[in-house]
């Protein structure tokens, strides 16, 4: 595990002051808001036309980006659902990003993270196929992991080779892109070339978060609130089920991995604790904090200038996965030598 916390070079790590401020009025705000939305259908109906809203607002998809949406029907099993999104000058075709949103497994949809997507897609210069899966509370554990893991195979039926694609995630969509690597080694399959998880859920109790959140408070939403929306997911399965709680034995084979978190959020106990099962497992694992940072920053580009900066270390780290990968593969096809 590197831990990393990001700062100007030859200062004390503090985060940009839009962004200090920026968190103090989600604070003031969005936090006590969340105290009064029910935790039940109308609730989350509720959020989900806030945090879309929110989203378009704060964070945008980039302007020129073409998206094309995407319902393939399958013989048995989900149907691969979700959109193809270039940013800009993006026409790469060496490789592809999957990318599964995030939020309680309950609100978004890859709609509300154009503005991650589209810049993901345009710093990287790769086409993103942003994953689309079923909610709850109308649709429980485990339909969101199946239908993440049916875009998977839908993409490796398109033709793309699992060490050219790349998993991402934030929040909730984190958990689901672990989720899947951890599946793919446990069946002996090719794991994907790399894994981004922006502010990843470990604990799908809370525990973690709640023990953080006793030294400082997170801005958008505490832990037992964010635990009630979990709920209407796990929908009464024990959260030690396998593929709710992970276990990293054995996972020596899983993708090299960047992991961002902010140090204002309470996910960032959960960020450091997957890099220490991965570590634990002998994977490679990159750890980022970055200071007075909130949860999923990534996607508040008109707020934190940190926002941009974030994607741009996601996108190079994307970048030298790929080319590991491309070196690999030209090696392979080196004839051996012949004994003299």
């Amino acid at each position: 595990m590197r831990l990393q916390k990001q700062g100007r070079p030859g200062s004390v790590a503090r985060g940009s002051v839009r962004s200090r401020i920026a968190a103090e009025a989600t604070s003031r705000t969005l936090r006590p808001l969340t105290t009064l939305i029910p935790a039940n259908r109308h609730g989350v109906r509720f959020s989900r036309h806030l945090v879309a809203g929110s989203l378009a607002l704060f964070g945008p998809a980039l302007c020129g980006s073409r998206v094309v949406r995407v319902a393939r029907p399958v013989t048995s099993g989900p149907t691969p659902r979700g959109e193809w999104v270039r940013g800009p000058g993006a026409e790469r075709e060496d490789g592809v990003v999957l990318y599964v949103h995030g939020s309680a497994y309950t609100i978004c949809s890859a709609r509300t993270h154009r503005g991650i997507t589209t810049r993901l897609s345009a710093k990287t210069g790769l086409p993103v196929f942003a994953c689309d899966y079923r909610l709850a509370p109308s649709h429980r554990f485990p339909a969101a992991a199946d239908d993440v893991r049916a875009a998977y195979d839908w993409l490796i039926g398109e033709g793309h080779e699992p060490e050219r694609i790349v998993l991402a995630g934030d929040s909730a969509g984190g958990h689901l892109a672990v989720d899947l690597a951890l599946e793919l080694i446990r069946e002996g399959r090719t794991p994907p070339a790399a894994l981004v998880a922006f502010s990843p859920v470990l604990d799908l109790t809370m525990s973690l978060a709640a023990a953080r959140e006793r030294m400082r408070p997170d801005p958008m939403i505490s832990a037992a609130r964010a635990a009630r929306l979990l709920d209407l997911y796990i929908a009464g399965h024990s959260p030690a089920t396998p593929r709710l709680r992970f276990s990293f034995d054995g996972a020596d084979r899983f993708p090299p991995t960047l992991v961002q978190a902010g140090a204002r959020e309470m996910l960032a106990a959960d960020a450091i604790e997957l890099a220490r099962g991965l570590e634990s497992a002998g994977a490679s694992c990159r750890l980022e904090v970055w200071p007075d940072q909130m949860h999923v920053f990534q996607a508040l580009s008109r707020v934190v200038p940190e926002a941009d900066r974030a994607l741009d270390v996601a996108a190079g780290f994307i970048d030298e996965q790929l080319e590991v990968q491309r070196r690999r593969a030209a090696l392979a096809l080196v004839p051996p030598a012949k004994e003299a």
